[in-house]
């Protein structure tokens, strides 16, 4: 494989758009969530936003908290794209095990809380939370530093680089872009 990007980022801050865009660029597609998917089916469960994590959790609690990115590594060895993106990493563990594949650069997707709390709303996006205040309390109950949980905030902190997605979608597409020409040198900076 030439090049993997995972990417971790908050509720709403735009890490759909941004795997669009490199599938855009040659890159094969492959989301965490999705084997949470899998397994909220298995059990029975709807796929809102309060039985993924659920699920998720459970699987990280039994399987360990790396599980969910083993899962997708055999799924990436079985396919041997030349490039891959990995969607959705939510814990360390992930990251720690994802950074065994050759040239890993962990992106992190951020935005404004007002811009994401918009973008979730008119997506229909939000649980129970109607106001960015219930938002923001319920996004920081749901980033705990438990392992066998999600860790956001902290898989924000681990990201090589940050992209800041508080735009436009062609704003987006042209850091993308211009990130895609050179990667390695933009490891550890921030993409504003």
């Amino acid at each position: 494989m030439n090049s993997c990007i995972g990417l971790t980022g908050l509720n709403a801050s735009g890490k759909g758009t941004v795997a669009d865009l490199l599938k855009e660029n040659g890159y094969s597609y492959f989301s965490l969530s999705d084997i949470v998917r899998e397994e909220a089916s298995k059990l029975g469960l709807d796929h809102s936003r309060e039985s993924l994590i659920y699920s998720g959790n459970m699987l990280r609690k039994e399987l360990g908290p790396s599980v969910l990115a083993k899962k997708i590594i055999s799924k990436i060895e079985v396919s041997k794209p030349s490039k891959a993106v990995i969607d959705s990493i939510r814990n360390l563990a992930e990251i720690n095990e994802l950074k065994k594949l050759p040239g890993f650069i962990l992106a992190a997707v951020d935005a404004p809380v007002k811009v994401r709390f918009e973008r979730a709303i008119s997506r229909g996006r939000v649980g129970f939370e109607k106001t960015m205040e219930e938002f923001i309390r319920i996004e920081k109950k749901e980033n705990t530093s438990d392992p066998d949980k999600q860790q956001l905030f902290e898989c924000l902190k681990a990201a090589d680089i940050k992209i800041i997605n508080g735009g436009t979608v062609e704003e987006l597409k042209r850091k993308i872009e211009a990130f895609l020409m050179e990667p390695e040198t933009k490891r550890l900076g921030s993409i504003t």
